[in-house]
């Protein structure tokens, strides 16, 4: 069985979401941090091997790298439920 774990991915810059289809089952949410502006790309990602591909693709368009997360969802029910 596939365990698919849910990552979010945080570049310098934007992308619109005229992208969303080169980065399947992500969503794209652009931001302003500061005063540079940021995308985080937030979704399921099968494996290793998935992951590597859209790192690969950001880096292929010259985006900057500012984070990956590997968000659990088991913290995701915690956090809901612990207040």
């Amino acid at each position: 069985m596939t365990e698919h774990n849910t990552y979010q991915i945080r570049v310098q810059g934007w992308i619109g979401k005229r992208w969303s289809s080169q980065f399947a089952e992500m969503t794209i949410t652009p931001e302003d941090a500061e005063d540079t502006p940021v995308t985080t790309f937030t979704g399921m990602v099968p494996d290793q091997a998935a992951l590597r591909g859209i790192l690969n693709h950001l880096w292929d368009l010259n985006m900057t790298l500012i984070s990956v997360l590997q968000i659990s969802d088991l913290d995701k029910e915690k956090g809901d439920t612990d207040e």
